[in-house]
């Protein structure tokens, strides 16, 4: 993981970080507080820093990760821990049961629906919500799209012909482990640099470089025990 911080759009910490904790008056008009997004943690940065990722927003929000199913998991359930709901279009409802069981004590926080069946979610500041598409290599158009207070995450196993379509679209971009050919292609389409794209076929389970077009950030994801024990421990691969 690399040592350098960069400011990435989305992903860092909630709240002030410098000394001074006081502002004037006519700083105080200047200020925008964030409503009804506090954000998740998603793991630490290479310095060892909570990264967090505000994923219930007022206006659309796409995410697309190209990695494994168990950080798509991860997510959704910190996901559900803020508050939100999350809709999982899935062609493989056995490998979302347990973990849409598990989550919100009984309440379906998590529900589970065939490809090309989302129903709309009716997402709105006190109820926002997280779809999260695992629909293979080759997802259809979602029926549901992003919308405010309705952010959309596409996992994709690996690069696939619609990757490109989807990255240069999307709000952010999570890149775990790949062959050094998707890495240099994932390299060009978001200008990656030689260093990034290279270390990529390189990440440990549950490393993920995130981040756009402009700024990127690798983040280590590592489970609760309550994670690890429904989920297992971190996995690249399905």
């Amino acid at each position: 993981m690399r040592t350098g911080r960069r400011n990435l759009a989305g992903v860092g910490l909630i709240g002030p970080r410098r000394e001074r904790h006081t502002v004037s008056a006519e700083q105080l008009e200047t200020l925008g507080l964030p409503v009804g997004d506090d954000g998740m943690v998603i793991g630490v940065d290479a310095e060892g820093r909570p990264a967090v990722l505000g994923i219930n927003r007022p206006s659309p929000y796409d995410v697309t990760l190209i990695g494994g199913l168990w950080t798509a998991q991860v997510l959704a359930l910190r996901t559900a821990a803020t508050g939100a709901r999350v809709a999982v279009e899935t062609g493989r409802a056995a490998a979302w049961t347990a973990l849409a069981r598990a989550a919100g004590g009984g309440q379906p926080c998590i529900t589970l629906h065939e490809v090309g069946q989302v129903p709309p979610q009716g997402a709105s500041a006190g109820s926002p919500v997280l779809v999260v598409r695992d629909c293979g290599m080759r997802p259809p158009r979602g029926r549901v799209v992003s919308a405010p207070w309705q952010s959309v995450l596409t996992l994709l196993p690996y690069l696939s012909p619609v990757a490109p379509r989807l990255l240069e679209k999307s709000d952010l971009v999570g890149i775990q482990r790949v062959s050094p050919e998707e890495a240099e292609q994932i390299g060009r389409v978001m200008n990656l640099s030689r260093e990034e794209w290279g270390s990529l076929p390189t990440l440990a389970d549950g490393v993920t470089l995130w981040g756009n077009v402009r700024n990127r950030q690798f983040v280590m994801t590592q489970a609760t025990d309550a994670e690890t024990g429904l989920l297992g421990a971190a996995r690249r691969l399905d």
